[in-house]
């Protein structure tokens, strides 16, 4: 038996708590782990809450983070005592994931622990600090460089944002952080930010093009936000989009991309191959100073997760969020 966060849903509605779960209940997969640490996410606040049908079938272990060691294998590329790292795959979501002691997995889905990281500070970058790498790494392969001019990070208390302004800023680049959060301005300035706007600036309806500023941008929002950075992208330069903290809407027109060469990337970090994931985890190890982790990470335990969700829903939150599934 281990403990874990279930979510089950019956004609009643659905109910979540923490719980005893017997091994035999594990779903099928070549990898056993004793989880270690887990994350809170925004789809992780949505399973739990039922704010969004999300999770696909009941009942469902929610989290699609962990960190942990490996117990058993079939798979030739791990071991027992193997440390690794699960992002995505609709873990938490399809397949029962990481909000819990143990975890049997698809070994095609893991990651191995980079050296560098200790299983909590992978949990403290979570998929939000792999989708900022995605989305500093397509910036970069697309031809942003640093003398190119200012990049924007939008929803920057964010765990992307966060992690996205301090990779950005160890690439050399000059991080403009836009947040409707005005007195977090000094904790983005110490992440690497070297100035702080009014999301609001970005936040409604503006002209299809607008005056150019950034050579790149790093785009949480979506809706109006990443229609307003698009429009004030320089010449040939490049968007990647990861979130829809505003919406998923885009009402945008095609004036920046036929008239000024603006690429607009989008990064997938559910289905991402190995190789992008590979990529992604050893720019996190090279260039990531931990100790901006230990600024934006807020550490609970097992049973604190299912009130978390309601404050990650609420917006009252920011940064990262690790759980202790130990605890």
């Amino acid at each position: 038996m281990f403990s874990g966060i279930l979510i089950s849903k019956d004609d009643a509605g659905q109910s979540v708590a923490v719980t005893q779960i017997d091994e035999a209940q594990l779903p099928e997969g070549d990898v056993t782990i004793d989880v270690e640490y887990s994350t809170m996410n925004y789809k992780d606040g949505l399973a739990i809450t039922g704010s969004s049908p999300v999770v696909r079938k009941f009942p469902m272990v929610p989290g699609i983070d962990l960190a942990g060691v490996v117990s058993q294998s079939s798979h030739a590329d791990y071991k027992i005592g193997d440390k690794v790292v699960l992002n995505g795959w609709g873990v938490g979501e399809g397949h029962w994931g990481g909000l819990a002691q143990k975890a049997r997995l698809n070994g095609d889905w893991l990651v191995a622990l980079p050296s560098a990281f200790t299983t909590r500070q992978a949990m403290a970058i979570g998929t939000a600090g792999y989708t900022a790498s995605l989305c500093a790494e397509a910036l970069i392969k697309q031809g942003v460089a640093p003398d190119q001019g200012e990049v924007l990070v939008t929803a920057a208390t964010g765990g992307v944002g966060s992690i996205a302004i301090a990779l950005l800023a160890k690439a050399g680049f000059n991080v403009v952080a836009a947040t409707g959060k005005a007195s977090e301005g000094d904790y983005l300035k110490r992440l690497g930010a070297t100035s702080v706007i009014d999301r609001a600036e970005l936040g409604e309806r503006g002209k299809p093009l607008q005056k150019e500023r950034w050579a790149g941008v790093v785009d949480a929002a979506g809706s109006q936000t990443l229609v307003n950075a698009c429009a004030q992208t320089r010449y040939g330069g490049a968007v990647a989009a990861c979130g829809l903290a505003q919406g998923f809407d885009f009402p945008s027109t095609v004036m920046p991309f036929i008239l000024r060469g603006v690429s607009l990337l989008g990064i997938d970090s559910v289905m991402a191959p190995k190789a992008a994931r590979t990529v992604a985890w050893e720019r996190l190890a090279r260039d990531l100073d931990v100790d901006v982790l230990e600024q934006i990470v807020k550490d609970i335990t097992l049973s604190d997760a299912i009130g978390v969700a309601t404050q990650m829903m609420e917006g009252t939150l920011r940064g990262r969020v690790v759980v202790d599934v130990n605890k």
